[in-house]
């Protein structure tokens, strides 16, 4: 059996009769954790080697640990800030801004893995125009270049640990006030005007990046489709002028900016048609199951081959030996001493 195209999630802490019948299904080919799944370190564990006891090739285990607002997995975990921490420091200081980015992306990746997780919905390379409060402190900086600077750094952090990269949310959501959780944004720039929000991906690719994840925003001067439904984006910029040749993930089905769109099952279709190799459908348990009964579409060799390659490979940590590791222990002493306000001088 290969990785089916369709990422669900889960009611609780262990796995339930409900649960191990949809991701039985051939169609589903990963699990997105959220916070609801964690209790402990341990649980985490056992849960994560559930889940991948359940098929072979085992699911993809995803989560969003970006750090900041939005990490979901906490006590046991260090503590990560959130990107903008790290553009503040460049702003400061170039070399420890590059070298905090790479520390805190391999302590993130390490200690997923540590835990059975096999992927983080990481680094978030959205500008920070000002505009946009579910994006806010999320992007590592306005300026393009030291956001590709930055989220390269992190994603060179993420690969030596072992876990592939995932950027996101194509192709930019820092220019929009709209929360695309709650409605549909869209942003009137023109083509030629995006390309900034567009750098960080080239850098990225041009570095060997494995994931992109879609964004559900339209872009009416450009293409008509929302762009994660639509070949344009994803086809004729990502895969063709960018020449992006990874995974590419749908943002949450479920979010409200796809309300127009009709029904479940027609989503997915839409974003596989589109060319994403994998679609999340989270928080929608009855959705899951509309799409199980109806969608049958296979995503096809080079997609199961690109889904593949975002397995874990390299570092293996039996549970509690990565604190001992000098890797974790100086990566976290860099990111507690960053955090600290600098000493007060009081001179004459």
């Amino acid at each position: 059996m290969t990785l089916g195209p369709l990422m669900i999630d889960l009611a609780g802490t262990e796995l339930t009769a409900d649960d191990r019948r949809r991701l039985s299904a051939p169609l589903v080919g990963g699990v997105i954790l959220f916070s609801r799944n964690f209790a402990s370190g341990e649980q985490l564990r056992e849960l994560c080697a559930a889940i991948h006891a359940l098929r072979r090739p085992p699911l993809l285990i995803g989560v969003d640990q970006e750090g900041g607002r939005v990490q979901r997995f906490r006590e046991g975990f260090t503590r990560l800030p959130p990107a903008r921490f790290f553009g503040h420091w460049y702003d400061m200081d170039e070399r420890a801004g590059i070298r905090l980015a790479r520390a805190a992306g391999w302590l993130m990746a390490a200690e997923l893995l540590e835990h059975g997780v096999d992927l983080s919905f990481a680094p978030v390379v959205d500008l920070d125009w000002g505009f946009s409060e579910v994006i806010g402190d999320r992007a590592f900086h306005r300026n393009p270049d030291v956001t590709a600077r930055l989220a390269y750094a992190w994603m060179q952090g993420m690969r030596r640990a072992g876990m592939a990269a995932v950027a996101k949310h194509f192709p930019g959501h820092g220019a929009v006030h709209a929360d695309s959780h709650l409605e549909l944004p869209e942003d009137a720039r023109e083509l030629g005007d995006l390309q900034a929000d567009l750098l960080p991906y080239r850098r990225l690719i041009a570095h060997g990046l494995q994931g992109v994840m879609l964004a559900h925003l339209r872009y009416p001067k450009v293409d008509a489709d929302i762009a994660s439904l639509s070949p344009y984006w994803v086809r004729a910029q990502l895969r063709g002028e960018l020449g992006f040749g990874g995974a590419i993930f749908s943002d949450d089905l479920s979010m409200q900016a796809l309300a127009g769109v009709g029904p479940m099952p027609r989503r997915v279709r839409r974003a596989l048609a589109a060319g994403a190799d994998m679609v999340l459908v989270c928080n929608a348990p009855a959705e899951v199951d509309a799409v199980l009964e109806t969608v049958d579409e296979d995503n096809g060799p080079a997609s199961h081959g690109r889904l593949a390659a975002m397995r874990p490979h390299g570092l293996d940590w039996s549970p509690g030996r990565l604190a001992e590791s000098p890797e974790w222990q100086a990566a976290t002493a860099a990111l507690a001493a960053a955090e600290q306000p600098p000493a007060l001088s009081l001179d004459g």
